[in-house]
């Protein structure tokens, strides 16, 4: 090899060495199954209606996303991970670990947890201490002090007035935001009236009222709602553990159970009556911007009016929109690239 070539050589090898190998020309994205639908219409619009590709989308629940989008800098690495809940402190801190240092909150708005049943069968009226009493791995010795493992195997056995019909509930995995969400806002909220568990320390409280039970009552149905809406056509007994966008656009097939008196539809999860609803996210790797060719241009797009706004073409998918000024601080936030901070 003579010595200019020997030259070129080097050269290029330190330029893969210190230069991110950003080879991709469209956007990937991953996370939430619940966020999906609706990145999926924004993604194909964008496709559509500027030069860039489509973006790629992967539903891989809202935990693995973050897992995979904090993992490092570079091609290999999702640019996007969309998000059912809100980013967490420690997967903060493994982003930053991992060199992802600037990483951008999006909030697109709401959406409920719905607990459906096949319309063959008559909805259901649950409180939040039924739900967690049916799904609790754990719960209160009916006959006496302390926890048991859960004995309970049909509806009336829990309250008189609801149905004979087993329990079974079909539902996502740990990975997943729509988890995460339930957990917070129905089996902790459900568990918060029995002084046997508030009577716990801490770790054991937390974990009496967040364990699911094992026992084939409640099912891990993966991150494919679509999958569990079938299911529930098949077994109009059943019930299932989505977001409302999915209840919205099956409700030829499904119907929303009654929680705490009130059923999830877009007005009372904008008014907030509805229990059991939650703020939807997506999060931008802030240092893919500018070298993977489109990710300023896809965030004008799903922040944009016509995308998030009241009269927006997501609403039209079942996504509850935020107020006015919130949209506002959102769209700017996003176009200036702002790094989360975590209260």
């Amino acid at each position: 090899m003579n010595k200019t070539s020997l030259l070129i050589g080097t050269s290029l090898a330190s330029l893969t060495l210190t230069t991110p190998a950003f080879a991709r020309d469209g956007i990937s994205i991953v996370g939430s199954s619940t966020v999906f639908p609706f990145a999926t219409v924004v993604a194909e619009r964008f496709g559509r209606t500027t030069d860039f590709p489509t973006p790629k989308i992967e539903s891989t629940g809202s935990g693995g996303g973050l897992k995979l989008f904090c993992s490092g800098i570079g091609v290999d690495t999702p640019d996007i991970t969309n998000a059912s809940r809100r980013i967490k402190a420690s997967e903060l801190q493994m982003c930053e670990d991992n060199g992802v240092t600037n990483v951008v909150e999006v909030l697109i708005g709401y959406d409920g947890i719905a607990i459906a049943n096949s319309v063959e069968a008559n909805p259901l009226e649950l409180s939040r201490e039924n739900l967690f009493l049916a799904l609790a791995k754990n719960v209160p010795n009916p006959d006496g002090e302390g926890l048991v493992p859960n004995p309970y195997t049909t509806w009336s056995q829990i309250d008189a007035n609801l149905p004979e019909a087993s329990i079974e509930v079909l539902g996502p995995p740990p990975t997943s935001g729509t988890r995460d969400a339930f957990v917070e806002l129905v089996m902790e909220e459900g568990c918060a009236s029995f002084e046997a568990i508030e009577a716990l320390e801490d770790d054991a409280k937390d974990a009496a009222c967040a364990t699911m039970r094992e026992d084939g009552r409640y099912v891990e149905a993966g991150e494919n709602d679509n999958l569990i809406v079938q299911k529930l056509e098949a077994n109009p007994n059943a019930l299932g553990i989505f977001g409302y966008s999915f209840l919205d656009q099956n409700s030829d097939k499904v119907h929303s159970s009654m929680i705490d008196g009130v059923a999830a539809d877009f007005d009372t999860i904008a008014d907030g009556s509805y229990p059991v609803s939650r703020p939807l996210y997506f999060y931008v790797k802030g240092q893919h911007v500018g070298t993977v060719p489109g990710i300023a241009e896809y965030l004008a797009e799903f922040t944009s009016e016509g995308s998030i706004g009241e009269d927006g073409y997501l609403a039209d998918k079942g996504m509850i929109p935020l107020p006015a000024d919130a949209r506002a601080e959102v769209a700017a936030a996003a176009t200036e690239l702002q790094s989360v901070q975590l209260n």
